[in-house]
């Protein structure tokens, strides 16, 4: 499955199955420009992790550690691998709020999918 990252305030790079992964909806974007195929709340980190970590790079290895946590406990993820799988003919993107394009949620998470 070939995925690619972007940030949701950008311009769309490319075209594919395009899923946001904050649980958070990105200030300023109507839900008709964002395109989305998928909102996959449920799979982003919890509220309490995304506060704590709050975009800080010191504290990444750490929000990392404990999101594959969360990961691995959510009854979700079997069924968003599985969605996934079913568009593997296009490209996935994964869109994100962050400002950080290497310190955030979807980067973990598309690390992780490559071991799927």
């Amino acid at each position: 499955m070939k995925v690619t990252l972007e940030r949701i305030y950008q311009k769309p790079q490319a075209s594919g199955f395009r899923v946001l992964v904050d649980r958070v909806w990105p200030r300023g974007i109507s839900k008709v420009n964002a395109a989305l195929d998928l909102w996959a709340k449920t799979i982003a980190p919890s509220t309490e992790l995304r506060k704590w970590f709050g975009h800080d790079p010191e504290k990444y290895p750490e929000f990392k550690k404990r999101y594959l946590a969360e990961l691995a406990a959510n009854p979700d993820l079997p069924d968003f691998i599985k969605t996934l799988k079913q568009h593997e003919q296009e490209p996935v993107i994964m869109l994100y709020g962050a400002k950080d394009e290497t310190h955030n949620q979807a980067v973990v998470l598309s690390e992780l999918l490559k071991t799927k």
